[in-house]
């Protein structure tokens, strides 16, 4: 594949992704989002009163909660809504950067949703940069991973709300890429203190990616045991990750811990204590199931996979039957191609040191994220997919490499450029989601 090439559908996908992700910022009715509501209220309180928000008792009322949703936001219900503030424990980054936006449009919800969707292009841009610093020499795994990424029906919902996800996942990906070019041992753009300012930023954005600390040591460490350093080298540059990452998130800790007292460092005991009424999974289990966890299993892995692809609104508006059916037999042909691809090409002995330890970290950045959401699960019922997104870039490797692996059998130019094109049929299906699904289905009053 020329450069030529490349860039062209490089922007191909990015073009697609911003005319999509606007439509559905435009075109979602407000507030159908998953909390939009309360994020919204935590960029109001800023600009009103200068100042960060307090998590406290009554920001969380459950029954007023349920019967906006049940009611699908009627306006005769929304005087109260600037009393939703049950997100006020979330770190402030997000908030703070939408801030300016809000006062200079009088608080215009789709003016904030428009710049997620701009952290958004971001994501996507992030996905192909870190694939392609992984396998330099196969840009189009990196350009079907991209493509992926941007057109998931559910994951543009997600990048079209306010809502902190989208910098979040930007984090994440700035994060994975420079860890990508640590590794390599590249000098320019991937020095040990850039990969701890930006775990740091994680501190200071949101607590499901708290985990890039981990992934960050993780590099030093990988490198420092391929590249055999004597322990001070490896002192060195993990102090060079870890003394920015603390100073940015020991600001935001020690406010909490003076707001919320004791060990509350994260806010997230006062949060536990603030949701009163919030499923949990033990009452759940004997209320909804008769006790079954069996039963209680099957809906989680069902409600887990289709709200990973697309399960609108609070997750009261799912897809037809058929699409689940067609999105559960590509991820099955995924697997499957994904095999073949390995075996074909002959991983990880084939693999350069850096390549090996590279996917490491994509392997480990997935088992964290499905390991939070999991425990996460133990304790709440909220299996919802769109909390495995912090690791959708090693996911979209997985989608590149299995469609990478049925296309091989293809004449020339037509094998990387298959895998690519097909994704845009993806997108046509996400335009499909939000004009037959979405907007027919969702009041907008």
């Amino acid at each position: 594949m020329t450069r030529g090439v490349e860039r062209s559908l490089l922007g191909a996908v990015l073009l697609a992704y911003l005319a999509l992700a606007s439509l559905y910022a435009i075109r979602t009715p407000a507030w159908q989002a998953p909390d939009e509501p309360a994020h919204y209220n935590y960029i109001r309180q800023i600009a009103g009163e200068g100042r960060l928000p307090v998590l406290e008792p009554g920001d969380w009322q459950q029954t007023y909660q349920d019967e906006l949703t049940a009611r699908g936001f009627d306006p005769a219900l929304l005087g109260r809504l600037e009393t939703v503030q049950y997100e006020d424990h979330q770190p402030p980054l997000y908030y703070l950067l939408q801030t300016p936006i809000y006062a200079a449009t009088d608080g215009d919800l789709t003016a904030l949703r428009l710049v997620s969707v701009a952290l958004g292009a971001g994501v996507v841009l992030a996905a192909w940069a870190v694939l392609r610093a992984l396998f330099p020499e196969r840009p189009a795994l990196a350009l079907t991973g991209a493509a992926f990424v941007a057109f998931l029906p559910q994951h543009l919902a997600v990048l079209a709300s306010v809502s902190n996800d989208p910098l979040a996942e930007l984090i994440v990906g700035l994060t994975l890429l420079v860890a990508m070019r640590y590794l390599r041992g590249q000098a320019r753009g991937a020095s040990p203190a850039l990969l701890g300012g930006l775990v740091g930023l994680a501190l200071i954005t949101k607590t499901t990616i708290y985990f890039l600390a981990g992934i960050a040591v993780l590099a030093v460490v990988l490198r420092g045991r391929r590249e055999r350093w004597p322990w001070r080298t490896a002192a060195r540059h993990l102090a060079a990750v870890l003394v920015p990452a603390l100073i940015l998130g020991g600001v935001w800790w020690a406010r909490n811990v003076s707001v919320y007292g004791g060990t509350d460092f994260t806010g997230l005991a006062r949060h536990d204590a603030v949701t009163v009424g919030q499923p949990r999974t033990a009452e759940y289990i004997d209320t909804m199931y008769g006790g079954s966890f069996g039963r209680y299993l099957e809906a989680f892995v069902t409600t887990t996979f289709r709200s990973f692809w697309g399960q609108f609104g609070w997750m009261a508006l799912i897809m037809p039957r058929w699409a689940y059916a067609a999105f559960a037999l590509f991820s099955l042909g995924v697997i499957a191609g994904a095999g073949l691809y390995i075996r074909r090409e002959r991983w990880p002995a084939a693999l350069s040191g850096p390549q090996r330890d590279g996917l490491a970290l994509l392997g480990v950045t997935l088992a964290l994220v499905a390991a939070a959401y999991v425990l996460y699960n133990v304790e709440f019922v909220q299996f919802q997919g769109r909390y495995l997104y912090p690791a959708l870039i090693p996911l979209a490797l997985l989608v590149a490499i299995g469609l990478a692996g049925w296309a091989a059998s293809l004449p020339g130019r037509a094998r990387d450029l298959t895998p690519v094109l097909l994704l845009f049929m993806l997108a046509a299906y996400a335009l499909y989601a939000l004009e037959r699904i979405i907007v027919p289905n969702l009041p907008a009053w």
